[in-house]
């Protein structure tokens, strides 16, 4: 009898669970009117606008290369470790994080640190402190001032 009552549990367990797991599937959520139909209003100085367009984009914070800063950061970086530049957008990205880092006030010493966290991995196994301080100067060098 204590077997068969176990046994019912865990039937009634899994199709609760099942339950749970195919419910989303059937949510059909797809008012997309909000997002696709903003809502006008007016603004101070009486000018009709949306709400989109009323708040304009925030600047990310982060330190971002022009052109010419690009090209020199990837080949400072392409000095340190040919495959720290394999994905170069990504080699900027990590640059920039590294500037943030140095215009943020950290330390030298968790600015290189972070710098060999974030480059490390994927086609770079694993660096030294020296090519970290490297990719510090790098970042200072080519445009984080």
């Amino acid at each position: 009898m204590r077997r068969k009552k176990n046994r019912d549990w865990i039937i009634v367990v899994c199709a609760v669970i099942a339950t749970v797991a195919v419910l989303p599937l059937f949510d059909d959520d797809t008012d997309t009117t909000a997002a696709s139909d903003p809502k006008p209003f007016v603004t101070t100085s009486g000018e009709s606008t949306t709400e989109l367009s009323a708040k304009p984009p925030r600047p990310s914070g982060i330190p971002s290369p022009d052109a010419a800063q690009t090209e020199a950061l990837i080949r400072a970086l392409r000095a340190v470790e040919p495959e720290l530049v394999a994905e170069e957008d990504r080699a900027v990205d990590r640059a920039r994080n590294v500037c943030l880092d140095i215009t943020g006030g950290k330390d030298a010493a968790t600015i290189q640190s972070n710098a060999k966290t974030r480059f490390e991995g994927g086609t770079v196994p694993s660096l030294t402190d020296d090519q970290a301080g490297d990719i510090v100067t790098a970042v200072r060098s080519s445009f984080c001032d």
